[in-house]
């Protein structure tokens, strides 16, 4: 299992995506800490905000949970470096990524902080000088900042850095309900750009990114979810008040883990009926969250699609055509999006 440990809902930032800091947690409200140490041990676990770093006692969330962890990774802007290296110091092991939504003036008209690009990047050279090997940046993509994703893969290339990406969405989450991509072929074109450059890596990590950043094409067109969604089943959310959601989206909590221990709340009645209704919610997101438990479980499978895509993704139309990517009734080219076994008009596997 893998999670989500949303940290504070306080934010430094103003998203244009997002409207998280329009709705700032009273610290004094935030989930006690000593509760955290009721999470199960896990494979994973992505903690974020908000802006992380504006928690407080976010040293000694990590110190509880840590040991029941495989990996840690923390989700930041940077924009406060000297928090960000002062934990690295004590947790080197543990993964850091920053958001930077395109260039600098892109990044920091998206996110509404003045120098946020500065700082982010003076964040992620300071690690990397450190040593710290679990770095680098991520970038959510809109028609504003399309044009920037592969400048900003090249960046991490040269700084020898991961680079991770993902498609606006709206949810309860962000509090944000109309994040729309109008601009779909420009937006799309941008992918595809990108996927044929980790396709060119040696490295197999940067292939199965290839198809995720394919999903998000495909999710830009409208087409059918690639993968099951498992949220609730194989992922959870904790909010900052203790509260247990499948995910960032359906907005259905599980129980409160202040009110009781981790498995009677995952293995209750009402958590069963919730976990139902998260495989069948119908919201079609592609986010990392979600895809990557996915992925893993299907790796061979994946493999097959990458080998076969690997020199002819270039064709543009069939890239980027749902029509041809999700008609079942129509001969499957080569670069289908589709990895075999996977009907994309077929329900979600249980």
């Amino acid at each position: 299992m893998e999670g989500i440990l949303v940290s504070t809902f306080r934010c430094n930032a103003k998203c244009h995506m997002c409207n998280v800091w329009m709705y700032p947690t009273d610290p004094k409200q935030e989930l006690d800490i000593k509760y955290y140490k009721r999470l199960p041990n896990l494979e994973f676990l992505n903690i974020t905000g908000g802006e992380p770093f504006l928690r407080e006692e976010l040293e000694e969330i990590v110190a509880i949970v840590k040991p029941k962890m495989k990996r840690i990774c923390i989700s930041t802007n940077g924009f406060y470096t000297d928090k960000v290296i002062k934990l690295a110091k004590r947790f080197p092991d543990i993964g850091i990524r920053i958001s930077l939504e395109g260039l600098p003036a892109a990044n920091d008209e998206l996110r509404g902080l003045k120098d946020g690009f500065d700082h982010g990047i003076r964040t992620l050279l300071q690690l990397k000088r450190m040593g710290m090997k679990d770095i680098g940046f991520g970038c959510t993509v809109s028609d504003r900042n399309a044009r920037d994703v592969l400048e900003l893969y090249e960046l991490a290339k040269h700084l020898k850095v991961e680079f991770a990406t993902a498609i606006v969405h709206n949810a309860y989450y962000f509090h944000k309900f109309d994040n729309a991509v109008e601009k779909k072929q420009e937006v799309s074109e941008s992918f595809r750009e990108l996927i044929q450059e980790l396709f060119k890596t040696r490295r197999p990590k940067n292939w199965y990114r290839a198809y995720f950043n394919h999903g998000i094409i495909n999710y830009v067109n409208g087409g059918a979810r690639l993968l099951p969604c498992e949220m609730g089943s194989d992922i959870f959310l904790v909010d900052p008040w203790g509260e247990i959601y499948p995910c960032n989206v359906l907005k259905e909590s599980m129980g409160n883990i202040k009110d009781s221990d981790f498995d009677t709340i995952w293995n209750s009645d009402k958590a069963k009926a919730i976990k139902e209704k998260a495989r069948n919610c119908g919201m079609n997101c592609w986010m990392i969250g979600s895809v990557s438990p996915e992925i893993k479980k299907r790796k061979l499978s994946i493999l097959k699609w990458i080998l076969r895509n690997k020199k002819s993704y270039s064709d543009y139309e069939c890239a980027l055509n749902p029509s041809v990517m999700h008609n079942p009734d129509l001969v499957i080219p080569e670069c289908m999006a589709t990895p075999p076994g996977v009907d994309p008009a077929a329900p979600a596997e249980k």
